[in-house]
């Protein structure tokens, strides 16, 4: 039996209840910038500016809180994405940075640096281990995309867009998604064998509040805040809105699947400035990924 199905069968509780949130940490522990967050294989979640600004929480399972990591300089974090090594990248949207953390001896690295990025926002992990980072430029309502590769180099692959913010690459490493805050559309990029991207096709608009972050289940859906509504809203890779979650707080900043079967949604909130949790169906890609892992 795969891996991912016996996890779900050994986990799963007939009447559990789903896509219901409720608070993991408690409301204040971390600044209004909290952000991220990801999960470890262990099921720790990450999310930086606990307690102060430039730090990287971690959290229990259970809600317990401490300082991961300070950041150096003025550096300070955004989005978080983990390789299939179990290596930690963090956006540093001061610094023009994305930074790379050794998780045993917390040492922090600069692995790729431009210096045209506005303020490198989220990112999002390729199969083969390229990353994409969304670059708004919030006073302008534009941004950016950037490919960087697994030696850090670094290339601007879409430009002139509008404030790009939530990525994230589908599950067969074939398509690249990407929302813009301001605009409200939610775009689809077809990823060429270099890792360039075709032409961009229309996903989803909405009518109203912003977006921020956004990260895929196993089967693709895709799970986005809604800003200023107070929601995690669920998309089908056509695009279709499957559901909608109240997550507690008006301002839900990003997210990300874990728990011991993957199906736990985490999501940082501004408002209540902490984190919340929900159950879900289906495992997220990150998790599946990291249960697949040599």
């Amino acid at each position: 039996m795969e891996i991912l199905a016996l996890a779900m069968m050994l986990f799963s509780q007939p009447n559990e209840k789903l896509f219901i949130a409720t608070p993991l940490t408690q409301p204040k522990q971390f600044t209004p910038g909290i952000e991220g967050p990801q999960c470890d294989r262990a099921g720790n979640i990450y999310a930086v500016n606990f307690e102060k600004q430039q730090t990287i929480g971690k959290v229990s399972p259970d809600g317990k809180a401490e300082i991961f990591v300070t950041l150096p300089g003025e550096s300070t974090g955004n989005g978080i994405v983990f390789d299939p090594l179990g290596r930690m990248y963090v956006a540093d949207y001061v610094g023009h940075n994305v930074l790379r953390i050794d998780m045993k001896s917390r040492n922090i690295e600069v692995f790729a640096h431009h210096d045209e990025m506005n303020q490198p926002n989220d990112l999002a992990i390729a199969p083969d281990g390229t990353l994409y980072a969304s670059d708004p430029n919030w006073g302008n309502s534009t941004g950016k995309l950037w490919k960087i590769d697994v030696t850090g180099k670094v290339q601007l692959i879409a430009d002139k867009m509008g404030t790009t913010n939530g990525i994230e690459v589908s599950p067969d490493g074939k398509s690249l998604y990407v929302n813009e805050s301001a605009q409200r559309y939610v775009w689809s990029f077809p990823i060429q064998p270099d890792g360039s991207l075709g032409e961009k096709r229309l996903l989803k608009q909405f009518p109203d509040h912003g977006f921020d972050g956004m990260r895929c289940d196993v089967d693709g859906n895709l799970y986005i805040t809604r800003y200023g509504k107070g929601t995690v809203v669920v998309l089908s890779p056509e695009g279709n809105e499957l559901r909608e979650i109240d997550v507690l707080g008006k301002q839900p900043s990003n997210l990300c699947f874990g728990g011991p079967d993957g199906r736990t949604v985490y999501v940082t909130e501004v408002e209540q400035t902490r984190l919340v949790q929900f159950r879900v169906d289906k495992p997220g890609l990150a998790w599946k990924r990291w249960s697949t892992a040599k």
